[in-house]
């Protein structure tokens, strides 16, 4: 009877500790999309949204963080980016992605079999392997996890995985290392997105990710630019480069005409990726 009881007594114990990790993770799941959906929030207002005690909302909020979802700074969690820290890879994949889809399909005119082509980490490069299929042979050098797997196995799509140091906010490798490897390189075309565009200038947060993607540019023979446009009039710490460096620049048509003007004015090659009844 006592080996019965000890047994329904450690039946009931793991019973009840799935029950509390399941309610965990379920929480989690909300905090992730509440912070999501509103950018930034303070901690202490999870308390109240979710009915927790602020030790268990720094709890969830700190393994969020961990996982590179958001940046926790003086009680706030953040999911945005902002002049000083870019946001992690699974919020910025959530955002504009109609207007990403529209650009990294109308870049797809600028690839040609036979081409070494290096693909940058971001979510806007990220949509045109969806395209590559139609374009093989090709070979593709990337530093983002994200686009090794969906580029990995894919026909006639010689993939070269840039190493380094992981990071996990955007699922990518960067730093020396991994400038090292892109500088014994030579591609035909460089394909990169920034989060800012500022007085003709394209800048980003993270200066890693500015050195690393200025490897890609300076051993490229031609170099593009993927941008939104809420992109546009956007600041941010470390400036990567000026705008007419890009050989074409290449927006969604929602992007403001005065900032399209300008650019050609200055002869930059701007393409306006169209969507259904899109402006010319």
């Amino acid at each position: 009877m006592t080996q019965k009881t000890s047994q329904g007594d450690d039946l009931l114990d793991q019973l009840t500790s799935d029950s509390r990790q399941t309610r965990q993770i379920a929480r989690r799941r909300m905090i992730a999309e509440a912070v999501m959906n509103e950018g930034s929030m303070r901690i202490e207002d999870l308390t109240d949204r979710f009915g927790i005690s602020l030790m268990t909302a720094h709890r969830d909020v700190d393994e969020l963080v961990s996982r590179g979802l958001f940046r926790k700074t003086r009680g706030i969690v953040t999911a945005a980016a902002t002049n000083l820290i870019e946001s992690s890879e699974v919020y910025r994949s959530n955002r504009q992605s109609a207007e990403k889809k529209l650009i990294a399909e109308a870049a797809m005119q600028f690839v040609e079999p036979g081409q070494a082509i290096f693909f940058d980490d971001s979510t806007t490069v990220l949509q045109m392997a969806a395209h590559l299929p139609s374009k093989v042979p090709v070979t593709a050098i990337t530093n983002s996890l994200t686009l090794m797997n969906a580029l990995k196995g894919m026909h006639d799509v010689t993939l070269l995985a840039l190493g380094g140091q992981y990071h996990n906010w955007c699922n990518a490798f960067m730093g020396r290392m991994t400038i090292n490897e892109i500088r014994g390189l030579r591609a035909d075309v460089a394909f990169i997105s920034m989060s800012a565009i500022s007085d003709g200038t394209v800048l980003h947060q993270s200066p890693e990710t500015v050195d690393t993607k200025r490897a890609m540019f300076d051993c490229s023979v031609k170099r593009i630019l993927l941008a939104d446009y809420t992109k546009f009039e956007q600041r941010a710490l470390h400036s990567f480069a000026a705008l007419d460096e890009f050989d074409v620049v290449i927006v969604d048509d929602k992007t403001q005409p005065a900032h399209i003007d300008r650019m050609r004015s200055r002869d930059i090659n701007v393409v306006i990726a169209k969507g259904a009844g899109g402006r010319s």
